[in-house]
């Protein structure tokens, strides 16, 4: 096992100063609107861009764990993996995951899945998530997980593997369309919204990049009547990007309704 994972895309995708990271996921979290009482969500579904574009999004998800924030002890994180092809799942090897922020440990129970530290080494999608999960959730470790191609079953059985109860906490990372014009990008983010809440565990890559991880965690809502609520629908035509090629980003947030 590795003994830290360093982090890549700092000062890329977000600030590499411990001090200017922190004000700015602190600023991005209270800018969202004020969030409404009521349970923490048992997950979420982020977007995992540079912050200038995707950050006000993934922080409208967060800012509803921040309230419950200390009472979290462990956030499993399913990501899409972007430059190496993992079959399957897979963690990073790693016993900590660095950010500038400082170091997030690994649970114990993530030793018991395969390791590629090669898919891990410079992959953001879960990176980027980091330090909002720093910020909202200190006391978490994390089963930190990646994967290109594996089954809506399959991801949902390793979710209920660590489901747990209020100490933890799930999160899918995932942007939506790629690339599209700004109106077209605007309505198929739109129809795949609708069928997230509608848990609809058949979307693909053209839909959202971490397609596998949002499919596996509604294959699983269906079995567990889990409720999804749509909290945020934007591109970076919205943010900060021109509106020739948009990415799309939506936050989530999914509740037990028995709690």
């Amino acid at each position: 096992m590795l003994d830290t994972r360093p982090p890549a895309v700092a000062g890329l995708f977000y600030p590499r100063d411990p001090g200017e990271l922190a004000r700015e996921v602190d600023a991005l979290l209270a800018a969202v609107r004020a969030v409404p009482p009521g349970p923490c969500p048992k997950a979420l579904i982020v977007p995992h861009a540079g912050y200038i574009y995707s950050g006000p999004i993934a922080a409208s998800a967060f800012a509803r764990v921040a309230p419950h924030g200390e009472s979290i002890e462990r956030v499993v994180l399913i990501g899409p993996a972007h430059r190496v092809f993992v079959p399957g799942l897979a963690t990073p090897g790693a016993a900590r995951l660095a950010t500038p922020l400082g170091e997030v440990v690994v649970a114990d129970e993530a030793r018991e899945l395969a390791a590629n530290p090669a898919a891990h080494a410079k992959e953001h999608a879960l990176e980027v998530i980091l330090p909002f999960v720093q910020r909202v959730c200190p006391r978490a470790r994390v089963v930190p997980v990646i994967g290109s191609r594996a089954t809506p079953a399959e991801v949902g059985a390793l979710l209920e593997r660590y489901w747990g109860g209020r100490e933890t906490l799930i999160v899918i990372s995932s942007d939506l369309s790629h690339y599209e014009p700004y109106d077209v990008g605007r309505r198929r983010d739109t129809r795949t919204a609708e069928r997230i809440v509608a848990l609809d565990a058949t979307l693909d890559g053209e839909d959202a990049c971490g397609a596998i991880g949002i499919d596996g965690l509604l294959w699983l809502a269906r079995a567990k009547h889990l409720r999804v609520e749509l909290l945020d629908l934007r591109s970076s035509g919205d943010t900060a990007g021109d509106r020739a090629r948009v990415v799309g980003y939506g936050a989530f947030a999914c509740y037990e309704e028995s709690r």
